[in-house]
């Protein structure tokens, strides 16, 4: 084991997998989440199937949650009283091994060999040990972990042991285990006792290789089931024994292996949850879905999840070409992104995924800005899915609003049931955003799928709703224009502002969609007491919306006013003062031009038609000097726009730090769970950068262009029924149609019709200009190379 001095070298860099070649004890917790496999239904952290040492330990099922008390210095109205956290459900990768009576443990006797591989193509985690025991014993230990991308409630691990040298005896203990002791859970006494001992089990069965666990949560009136079965292969006599408690499972092999011999066990692993089923019925379910992991069987789950995946990546695929860090973590990302999706059916993507507890396993935002587009161009179901879920929460969206004098819907800043969550009003309540990030989602997927069902079923009422929330938060002023005060942009160090400009232009694009999507659907708009006039009044906003302009500067401000506000002393900032949110008061924050994420530069890759090609170049310019990325959402929209604007060497510098957050542990807080829509960002920057993909009115526009670090980009994404390929070089851009009917596309401003032949059109040379400055240390780190061709790395970066 060695002690890396920098988190970067922990694993290897390879095109399609994520190895990890020696055990780093101390950054055990990253790894796991690095490793963690999910379906968006379940998922399991990469712990070590011993269980010890563990960083985090980690199981959960998605939306499953207790409630906790939200505490408030003071109290006020409309503040949420209730908190939801995602808790650690019952672990079922537990797997101990005892060697002539010595419990296998890496912290003990010797290990040889260690290994871990992520395989992105199979959809599977690899582990291979071989371990001489304190008694100088030598075993062979090699595991696979999968959780199945087609069958929603399985996983599975199939675990082998050798004898390596002598003859030994072999006892295995796979278990089930609720109530896992955890970290530290922080030093509210209450919110210890809600999630210390979250769970109480209510039944136990253990029947011959099978174990089945019911419990339910304390609070929040959830209940869960977990289930293992156990298919074991051994070449000698064999001890086999099933026994269970409230919240312990366990199933004992016990044989004797002469060397070169190997007992086999192939655990399947069943889980389901429900707030409404009853206890006999969640039993049911998890014995049910292991009879059906045990009908397929350990190879053909191997099998489908393989051929799954084959699938995804025919149109989800990008290779990049000279930056072979990049060309791995965009891989690495798109895998995440599908398993935090791919079947969580009508339930939300955490912030987190799967992958860990960090922000309470909450959503937020980031899922239908970040996340959704990544899923809507290359596996369009999942999108559908999580709109869905937003769709079944509108009811308690709807209270909201009424709660706090509005009329449509005010959608959570943060939730996992539908339930405002955010005790901070400035960056929670007033972050009303939110509602038209979600309306952005919903008509990227209906432009991208044509889905009129989806459209008549969810897709309208989320509009009508959100559009409702606009025109009643704004107002018309006295010069005709309509203004939309008191609110939080993305930018969280300015708050409760006037007329923020990337707010104005998503709720316009909402005001006019709920208009359009009215029209085409009248029966279902009266349906939803939408009239002529209200449709009307939504036009008459949407083209009145006030959008501030410095004409003094010659740049958009981030909010009515922004630009009058004193500038931040950034050279008397210590690197150690960053992120600024802890070391400066949000008083001080607010009154100063200084810029946690991009806002404005945000509002000018998803509404670039509000703005001409110099204001976009001036408006970048403005707020990189101001721009101090304390958010890890930050740099993929810097990567976008700095690419549209010709700066493709910064734009290549916030790829890398996009896309490498969570395999280089930029932030220092990947322990806590991946971050979904920083490793969306890889793609993004990628694809929306680079490639200068736009999409809408049933047409897909694209801009390419490379910086010098990177040779050749190729993308693949699908759009109404199509699957194509892009392929870039410094100085031609190859389009192909690899399925469906010919396709309207634009390159570069001019338009084109892509079918059967493939289109082989000139890439324009970027014009020449001078690079923007960021705050004083904070500047990307360089991709370029060092004069021995070593790749610059970047250092810490203290982001959230």
């Amino acid at each position: 084991m060695t002690t890396p001095d920098t988190p970067q070298t922990v694993y290897a860099v390879e095109p399609w997998c994520v190895r990890e070649q020696e055990l780093h004890l101390d950054r055990l917790a990253q790894s796991e989440s690095v490793f963690a496999l999910s379906n968006g239904h379940i998922g399991l952290r990469g712990n070590l199937e011993e269980g010890e040492p563990h960083g985090l330990p980690g199981s959960y099922l998605n939306s499953f949650y207790e409630l906790r008390p939200l505490p408030h210095a003071e109290a006020g109205y409309g503040y949420p009283e209730s908190g939801q956290t995602a808790i650690n459900v019952t672990n079922g990768k537990l797997i101990r091994l005892l060697v002539d009576d010595e419990p296998f443990d890496v912290r003990y006797g010797r290990l040889n060999h260690h290994e871990r591989k992520l395989d992105l193509r199979a959809g599977t985690l690899t582990r291979d040990v071989e371990w001489r025991s304190p008694a100088d014993d030598t075993v062979r230990v090699t595991s696979t972990r999968l959780v199945s991308l087609t069958h929603r409630a399985i996983a599975a691990i199939c675990y082998e042991v050798e004898a390596v040298e002598g003859p030994v005896r072999i006892v295995v203990q796979s278990e089930l285990v609720a109530n896992e002791s955890l970290p530290d859970l922080g030093k509210d006494p209450r919110v210890a006792a809600a999630l210390g001992h979250p769970l109480v089990g209510e039944e136990h069965v253990s029947n011959g290789r099978r174990v089945v666990l019911v419990h339910r949560t304390k609070h929040s009136g959830l209940r869960m089931g977990a289930g293992m079965s156990h298919e074991i292969d051994a070449p000698g006599r064999l001890s086999v024994e099933a026994e269970s408690f409230p919240d312990v499972g366990r199933v004992t092999v016990a044989t004797r292996l002469e060397p070169g011999q190997k007992l086999r066990i192939v655990k399947y692993l069943a889980y389901g949850w429900s707030s409404q089923r009853s206890r006999p019925a969640l039993h049911d379910q998890v014995v049910a879905a292991l009879a059906d992991a045990r009908l397929t069987g350990w190879e053909g789950l191997l099998e489908q999840q393989r051929a799954f995946l084959d699938d995804f990546w025919a149109g989800a695929d990008v290779e990049v070409d000279g930056d072979p860090e990049v060309q791995q973590a965009v891989r690495f990302g798109l895998f995440h992104i599908l398993q935090a999706g791919v079947r969580a059916e009508r339930r939300m993507i955490p912030a987190k995924g799967l992958t860990g507890p960090g922000y309470d396993g909450h959503t937020f935002w980031d899922t239908e800005t970040f996340v959704l587009p990544v899923l809507t161009y290359t596996h369009a179901s999942a999108a559908a899915d999580a709109l869905a879920w937003r769709h079944m929460t509108l009811p308690l969206a709807v209270e909201r609003a009424r709660q706090l004098g509005l009329q449509g819907a005010a959608f959570p800043w943060r939730t996992i049931r539908g339930q405002e969550c955010s005790g901070y009003w400035p960056a929670g309540t007033a972050a009303f955003h939110i509602n038209a990030d979600i309306a952005d989602a919903v008509a990227r997927y209906l432009d991208a799928t044509e889905d009129r069902e989806f459209e008549r079923e969810i897709g309208l009422e989320l509009l009508v709703e959100t559009a409702r929330l606009w025109r009643g938060l704004g107002h018309h002023d006295v010069h005709g224009g309509f203004r939309i005060d008191g609110v939080t942009g993305p930018d969280e160090y300015s708050a409760v502002a006037d007329n923020n400009v990337y707010t104005n232009l998503m709720a316009q694009r909402n005001l006019r969609a709920a208009a359009d999507v009215a029209m085409r659907n009248p029966d279902e708009a009266t349906r939803l007491g939408v009239s002529t006039e209200e449709a009307a009044s939504w036009r008459d906003a949407a083209a009145a919306m006030l959008i501030p302009f410095d004409e003094r500067l010659g740049v958009h401000p981030q909010s009515e006013n922004f630009t009058n506000h004193a500038r931040w002393d950034f050279a008397a900032t210590k690197p150690d003062q960053y992120p600024m949110l802890l070391n400066f008061p949000y008083f001080e924050l607010y009154r100063k031009q200084v810029v946690k994420q991009a806002d404005l530069v945000l509002a000018m890759h998803l509404r670039g038609d509000a703005f001409t090609d110099e204001e976009k170049e001036r408006n970048f310019a403005y707020y990189e000097a101001i721009n101090v990325r304390d958010s890890s959402l930050s740099a993929q929209t810097q990567a976008v726009i700095a690419a549209e604007v010709g700066q493709l060497d910064l734009a290549h510098d916030y790829l890398g730090e996009t896309a490498l957050m969570d395999l280089h542990d930029l932030a220092r807080n990947t322990r806590d769970g991946l971050h979904i829509a920083s490793l969306a960002g890889a793609w993004s920057a990628l694809v929306a950068g680079f490639g200068g993909m736009r999409a809408g009115d049933g047409c897909l526009a694209f801009a390419p262009r490379l910086p010098g670090g990177i040779s050749r980009l190729s993308f693949r994404l699908r759009y109404r029924g199509r699957r194509m390929c892009v392929t870039v070089s410094s100085d031609r851009a190859l389009y192909e149609l690899h399925e469906g009917d010919p396709l309207r596309i634009r390159h570069h401003g001019e338009e084109h019709e892509l079918g059967e032949e493939a289109l082989d059109l000139p890439v324009p040379a970027t014009p020449s200009r001078p690079r923007p400055v960021q705050p004083a240390g904070r500047e990307p780190a360089p991709r370029r190379t060092d004069p021995a061709g070593r790749r610059m790395r970047a250092g810490p970066r203290g982001s959230l």
